[in-house]
């Protein structure tokens, strides 16, 4: 007699979920994707208000969902909202910044800023959330949303592609650390998504062009491109994934 193979469920009920940078664009994407499939998910932005728009209406949908406050550049403050609100068995840290300028004009105010976000917060997010799970023996997952920029430079981008190849970094050292209790890291690396931070850049034909020119698929993305990759990395489908990078980038990286 043969035994087939069941498919790994993507099942998420009875899981706890935080999803940072959730009031907009791909983190929102995020969330939902998430609280589709069974998790609680806890939303947290800077923006409380719009977070409790976006609450209200994934809670119409009859999901389970809740909003934080969250700015994880403070890191002390970040550091007290996981300990309050925890543990979490997933978490995804879509919270990010962005100061395009040319090499010559980056500014020091500019570099600290996105480093803030995108390296330092984005580091003691995914430790304060790792410690709990840590401390209590749980498994878990880790996405952090990184970008195709974590593999390529970019136009105006040095600053932004250094932040982001630091998220790879991390995520690797962090995965090879807490492999052995069974919590997973991992990054998803979109291209070029349709949200209110691309949009500069999609408004001008000259710029658009040249990032049609590197997606093989000659199309910018949807956020929703974005839900499947976080579903199954946060789920047990995954189950012998770690220190990888999911890319979402319509073929960019492989040429």
């Amino acid at each position: 007699m043969i035994v087939l193979p069941e498919t790994p469920s993507f099942n998420l009920i009875g899981k706890k979920a935080l999803v940072v940078g959730a009031s907009s664009g791909i983190g929102m994407a995020c969330a939902c994707a998430l609280a589709s499939k069974g998790a609680f998910v806890t939303i947290a932005s800077r923006r409380l208000e719009t977070l409790t728009e976006v609450s209200d209406e994934m809670n119409l949908k009859g999901w389970k969902t809740k909003c934080l406050e969250m700015n994880i550049s403070d890191v002390e403050s970040t550091k007290k909202l996981i300990e309050e609100n925890g543990p979490f068995d997933i978490l995804v840290n879509s919270a990010g910044l962005a100061r395009h300028t040319k090499m010559v004009d980056t500014s020091l105010e500019d570099f600290d800023d996105v480093m803030n976000v995108n390296l330092r917060g984005a580091y003691f997010l995914t430790q304060s959330v790792a410690k709990q799970l840590l401390y209590l023996g749980k498994p878990g997952s880790l996405i952090n949303i990184s970008s195709q920029m974590a593999h390529v430079g970019g136009l105006e981008r040095a600053v932004y592609c250094a932040s982001k190849f630091a998220v790879e970094g991390f995520t690797k050292a962090m995965a090879i650390e807490l492999g052995s209790s069974k919590i997973r890291v991992n990054t998803i690396c979109p291209t070029f998504i349709k949200t209110a931070l691309t949009e500069s850049t999609l408004d001008d034909p000259i710029k658009k062009d040249w990032v049609l020119s590197k997606i093989k698929l000659n199309r910018v993305g949807e956020i929703d491109d974005i839900m499947g990759a976080v579903i199954y990395l946060a789920s047990d489908a995954s189950a012998l994934v770690t220190g990888s990078s999911m890319m979402i980038d319509g073929g960019w990286t492989a040429g």
